[in-house]
């Protein structure tokens, strides 16, 4: 290299260092400004750091002023033309980004949202990635008003079922204080069946919170699944003898499954005794239980008539007492009472032991429809 060109390269080089420390300064001062001047400054900075080196590297190439001029004005020309074209594109990305700023404040407002897809590929994404998440929100509003909703059905149902028993243990307790009881007996043992029913009712609620607060400790063991079954039955039979249900099923020899006991136990007898609450007299309620590729099933089916479809996603929600296609029409009396918590509480137990629980309507061997509880937990 030459020492002319070593000259020229060091001109060129003093004059971009110079304008792009300016321009650093620059950047500083405008650093919360909009990104209009950003861009703009970017372009200027590019245009003049070259613009500068030509124009001090032809002061000492050129000897005609002529050539000087006609070299300054050019260089000038097309800095002015790309600082127009930084601006307009800086316009339009200020355009684009306010469109995208409305798109975020809408996704506070309930209700649909379309994205306005704008710009280039990566503001379109991100036009996208908002109606996702857009998405999302309607989902878990919708999920917090079932929510709010099964609370305010939950406290309704819990105080009904607490005053109604509260108040009839009063008047019992009333009459045995002023000895206008017929039978005391009778009635000191009806009070304590009230009150048994309140503790189960309240070791519900308890198990609940535990569930919901994710404090549910579990103890696992290898468990054989026909014991477990088959205890649940003998416990439910005098229940299932008392309305006329009959009790059946089978489960495959030898399976087994790692789970808690108790916790386990509990979700079996729940489905039992809410397939039977639900099964009008003369009806069966079947308890199957086998193994599947990765784990094992229980099923729990009854006669229940069957669940609206609209009413599929809310059946473990709490609180949850169903319509009119779920109460027999010679069923008992009791059908449809308590605080609908059993199913929240199998539901709870389940995925606590990573599994799932599903439900669907199946036509039983009359001809009528009936509901399937399926439960199915991980081997391990």
């Amino acid at each position: 290299m030459t020492s002319d060109q070593l000259q020229i390269a060091g001109v060129a080089a003093a004059s971009a260092v110079a304008v792009g420390a300016l321009g650093l300064l620059a950047a500083w001062l405008l650093r919360r400004r909009s990104i209009r001047w950003q861009l703009s400054l970017v372009a200027v900075v590019a245009t003049f750091s070259v613009l500068v080196g030509v124009v001090a590297a032809s002061r000492l190439m050129f000897i005609s002023d002529h050539d000087w001029g006609v070299v300054s004005l050019v260089a000038v020309v097309s800095g002015l033309v790309s600082v127009v074209v930084a601006l307009a594109l800086g316009a339009a990305v200020v355009h684009w980004s306010l469109s995208l700023r409305e798109d975020a404040r809408r996704l506070a407002t309930p209700g649909s949202f379309t994205a306005a897809r704008r710009g280039p590929t990566e503001f379109q994404a991100l036009s996208d990635e908002l109606a996702r998440t857009s998405q999302r929100l309607e989902e878990s509003r919708v999920r917090e008003a079932r929510l709010e909703e099964s609370r305010r059905e939950l406290v309704s149902w819990v105080s009904h079922d607490l005053r109604t028993p509260l108040a009839g243990m009063r008047a019992m307790t009333e009459a045995l204080e002023d000895g206008m009881a017929p039978d005391p007996e009778r009635y000191r043992r009806q009070i304590r069946a009230e009150v048994d029913r309140m503790v189960r009712m309240v070791d519900d609620l308890f198990e609940l919170s535990r569930i919901h607060a994710g404090v549910l400790r579990l103890s696992p063991e290898t468990l054989m699944v026909g014991d477990l079954v088959s205890e649940a039955i003998a416990g439910a039979d005098p229940v299932a003898r008392a309305r006329s249900v009959r009790l059946g099923g089978s489960v495959e020899e030898g399976i087994e499954v790692c789970a808690d006991p108790a916790g386990l136990s509990r979700v079996v007898s729940n489905l039992i005794m809410n397939a039977i609450r639900h099964t009008p007299a003369d009806g069966v309620v079947e308890i199957h239980g086998r193994s599947v590729a990765d784990g094992i099933e229980l099923s729990v089916t009854d006669g229940c008539g069957g669940i609206p479809p609209e009413d599929m996603e809310r059946v473990f929600d709490l609180a949850w007492q169903g319509s009119s296609a779920r109460t027999p029409e010679h069923g008992p009396a009791e059908v449809g009472r308590g605080a609908g918590l059993g199913l929240a509480i199998v539901k709870g137990i389940v995925e606590a032991h990573r599994g799932r629980v599903l439900v669907e309507n199946v036509p039983d061997a009359e001809a009528a429809f009936g509901c399937r509880f399926l439960v199915r937990l991980p081997l391990s």
